[in-house]
């Protein structure tokens, strides 16, 4: 089946549907203040795109490819990235709200989270190696068997990681937020 392709066009305040979306291929688009929430995005390609400020609470997600895709602003509550495709893609989060998003079993390398909220987000068995976690509130954020080489979390709060169930060689941690990983021996840390 061949995909539908749209080149270099923006999209503003729309509300996308399923069949709009369904195996069509985006490439350079923008997406403005766009809809997302009654999607069931399947058999998708998105490369070199930017969404700003767009809506993907409780979205469906299945074999969709993100490669130098960019979310700012956008709303991803509850959505579960488990089921991207994972040959040769690239996305990251600006200012974006991931509340119980989930991001099991995913290879995640060098990905970007910054300024983004992430209570409850699930990144269990994700490889995370170099990813940026810069100032992320991470409560609640399940890390269980987690790659996390050399992951920046230098500027993150709230996180809550055993360095015993997690691959953690060469990870960046502050002074002031260390705490987060002693946590399971329910210690007192002073200032």
């Amino acid at each position: 089946m061949s995909l539908n392709f749209t080149y270099d066009k923006e999209y503003s305040q729309q509300t996308f549907t399923s069949e709009e979306i369904r195996d069509t291929e985006f490439e350079n688009c923008t997406f403005i203040g766009c809809d997302f929430r009654t999607c069931f995005f399947q058999a998708a390609m998105f490369t070199d795109c930017n969404f700003i400020e767009c809506n993907f609470q409780n979205t469906k997600i299945n074999h969709v490819s993100l490669r130098g895709v960019w979310f700012t602003k956008c709303n991803f509550t509850s959505v579960n990235f488990a089921m991207t495709d994972q040959v040769i893609y690239e996305f990251h989060f600006k200012d974006c709200l991931l509340d119980y998003a989930q991001f099991y079993k995913l290879k995640l390398k060098k990905i970007q989270f910054i300024n983004c909220s992430m209570v409850s987000a699930d990144f269990m068995a994700s490889d995370l190696t170099e990813a940026l976690f810069d100032n992320c509130n991470l409560r609640l954020a399940v890390f269980s068997e987690t790659v996390l080489a050399k992951a920046d979390f230098y500027t993150s709060y709230n996180f809550s990681i055993d360095p015993e169930k997690n691959k953690m060689k060469r990870a960046i941690f502050s002074s002031h937020n260390i705490k987060g990983l002693l946590d399971k021996y329910d210690l007192i840390v002073k200032d």
